[in-house]
């Protein structure tokens, strides 16, 4: 039905208004007057709903018709047409199929619609639609006051963590505006009062983040790779399945500036390791240190896979990660922490990436803690089975950086091939980078014994001589036994690395980081690293079995741990006293160091008392005189 139809018929069915002037009414005809206007402003919206009516049955209409001309032969027009308008009645369905079904040649009478009906079944529908846009414009409103409160807290939480004091005066809810068509039906927004930011518990704080497992070689193969992603899934899958994250307190990394990676590294490698175009890396001019890889994918060496997408970022997730749980560390904040991040750092030098290593981590770490927390004296200790090349550079000349590295060196013939105890720092560095470097092979191999003794006889003495302000471990896990000797080759426990971080807990009024570096074998790396956060939580640790209490260290360690000695006598005057002592088991250098302590106690005692009889001794009484004879 045409508009000009529709108009028709309502002038066939009600009288024209006889007014169209604006001259005042007849007096005592107001009321009829408002009738009429009620009743015509009535008429106009079921005009407008009945055109709208018409104009959706001719859409049904014309569809209806282009679904039979498009139906296969044989093919019910009834079937497409419900798959076209999923949305239709199945009443209108039924009628549909009864329609279909009737003879050919039969065609039904209808009688035409009641225009009462259709004005009743109009202005319902437009209740139905008042309806819904109140209660849209109520949804809607609730949001945005919600909103508005939420970024008011934010802002006021933001304030006070950078130490001014900020508040908001009490503001109204949000209500309608008494313009608006539903201000007949008033209402009040309640808003809860959300509690107030939680600070984070003063414990061990653990940082991750799924995104470091999309740094993959672009082969898609993981297992000719073995820095892969499940190292950090697997790690945090372990801590989350025995309770011990639920006991921590789980912090958000984010990625390194560029700024802050150049504290370490160069501008031309930020640039081309920590930025995504690829455009970048072609105007560079060591862009040939890209190369193929038997895979089929890319590296910047036989080793260390690059993903165009997803490295970079991966590796400066790493770093921020780092960063922000040790800061939250020397601050006070938390107690100690260990971050599980990937991939590792400790192998990337100022201008080279190696060893899987792109970014320094702990490094960078050290270096914002110098700039910005202007904190003097920081330990680094590197338990990582290969030597930290990357770390040892960055801090060479630093006496205020004590780098300590525990490492196989094998006279240099393990990767990297740095590490050798005779590396001792240059210009007032001198005497702070140490290197406790196993030679001998894996004839024996070194195993807990070797690195307990190495603990209390040069890491431990020297450390405590420092006096650092913070601990931060590079702590790699490929000394675990598991892994093969391309890799490692050692024969440490799990169980050892947890009473190492108890020992490194003694420093530093408990202020230690532990960063995840190499490891790679999934059950010894997850062992560990439940290990050494138990520690860190200060739970009580299973005991170390008699073999390691008793057994001594073997002749290899022995003469390594004697250089490392000899060297650094003249620079750490703590640890002469242990060169008797390196062949001993563990028990018999604690039955020694007790023996020594009562002895020391002893004399301390006995100077005591003969001090003290030397203080209460009567004074002599003066002889007589003898008379002369």
């Amino acid at each position: 039905m045409s508009s000009s139809t529709s108009m028709a018929k309502l002038q066939r069915q009600h009288r024209p208004l006889g007014r169209t002037q604006s001259a005042p009414l007849p007096q005592g005809s107001a009321a009829q007057a408002h009738a009429q206007a009620l009743a015509l402003q009535q008429l106009v919206v079921q005009q407008q709903h009945q055109q709208f009516l018409e104009k959706h049955k001719q859409q049904f209409q014309q569809q209806l018709q282009f679904n039979k001309l498009i139906a296969k032969p044989g093919e019910s027009p009834v079937g497409r047409q419900h798959q076209s308008h999923p949305e239709e009645t199945e009443e209108e369905l039924r009628e549909h199929q009864d329609v279909s079904s009737l003879p050919l040649g039969l065609t039904i009478k209808q009688e035409p619609p009641d225009p009462l009906e259709l004005q009743e079944e109009a202005l319902q529908q437009h209740r139905e639609r008042q309806a819904e846009q109140e209660l849209l414009f109520r949804q809607q409103a609730l949001l945005l006051e919600q909103q508005r409160i939420h970024q008011l807290r934010n802002y006021q939480a933001s304030m006070e963590a950078a130490g001014l004091s900020i508040s908001f005066p009490g503001h109204r809810p949000l209500s309608r505006a008494q313009s608006s068509p539903a201000s007949a039906s008033p209402f009040s927004i309640s808003v809860p009062p959300s509690d107030p930011p939680v600070k984070p518990r003063f414990t061990t704080g653990l940082v991750y983040d799924s995104l470091m497992q999309k740094h993959q070689c672009m082969c898609g193969n993981t297992n000719s790779h073995p820095e892969h992603a499940g190292r950090i899934q697997s790690i945090w899958s372990r801590l989350q399945e025995t309770g011990l994250r639920a006991q921590c307190e789980c912090i958000r990394g984010r990625k390194a500036t560029l700024e802050e990676l150049q504290t370490v590294h160069s501008e031309a490698h930020v640039l081309l390791y920590g930025t995504n175009p690829l455009r970048q890396k072609l105007d560079c001019s060591i862009t040939p240190s890209f190369v193929r890889l038997p895979c089929g994918g890319v590296g910047v060496d036989s080793d260390t896979i690059w993903n165009e997408v997803h490295s970079s970022s991966a590796a400066r997730l790493a770093v921020g990660s780092v960063v922000e749980l040790v800061f939250k560390v020397a601050t006070g904040e938390l107690k100690n922490g260990f971050a599980v991040v990937r991939p590792p750092g400790h192998h990337a030098e100022e201008s080279t990436p190696m060893g899987f290593c792109y970014f320094n981590s702990v490094a960078i770490a050290a270096k914002l803690l110098q700039h910005r927390l202007n904190i003097n004296r920081i330990l680094i200790v590197d338990w990582d089975v290969h030597h930290g090349n990357g770390t040892q550079q960055a801090f060479y000349d630093d006496p205020n950086v004590l780098y300590l590295s525990i490492h196989r060196y094998d006279d240099g013939n393990f990767f990297p091939g740095s590490g050798a105890p005779e590396e001792v720092g240059s210009g007032p560095g001198v005497g702070f980078n140490v290197n406790v470097a196993f030679t001998g092979g894996l004839e024996p191999p070194i195993g807990d014994v070797e690195y307990l003794a190495a603990f209390r006889s040069v890491v431990m003495p020297i450390a405590n001589e420092f006096a650092p302000d913070i601990v931060l471990v590079s702590s790699g896990f490929d000394a675990v036994e598991g892994h093969p000797p391309p890799l490692g080759g050692y024969t440490l426990t799990s169980k050892c690395f947890g009473y190492l971080t108890r020992q490194l807990m003694s420093l530093a009024g408990g202020r230690l980081v532990l960063a995840l570096e190499g490891g790679h074998d999934l059950t010894a790396i997850c062992d560990a690293s439940e290990a050494c956060v138990a520690a860190l939580l200060g739970q009580e640790l299973d005991p170390l079995p008699n073999a390691v209490l008793n057994d001594r260290p073997n002749l290899n360690a022995v003469r390594s741990l004697e250089k490392v000695l000899e060297i650094h006598c003249k620079y750490w005057h703590s640890v002469c006293q242990h060169s008797p002592q390196l062949g001993l088991s563990l028990l018999e250098s604690k039955r020694g160091d007790s023996e020594e302590a009562e002895a020391v106690s002893a004399m301390a005692s006995l100077s005591v008392a003969n001090t003290s009889a030397l203080d209460h001794r009567p004074e002599e009484e003066p002889m007589e005189e003898e008379e002369p004879l």
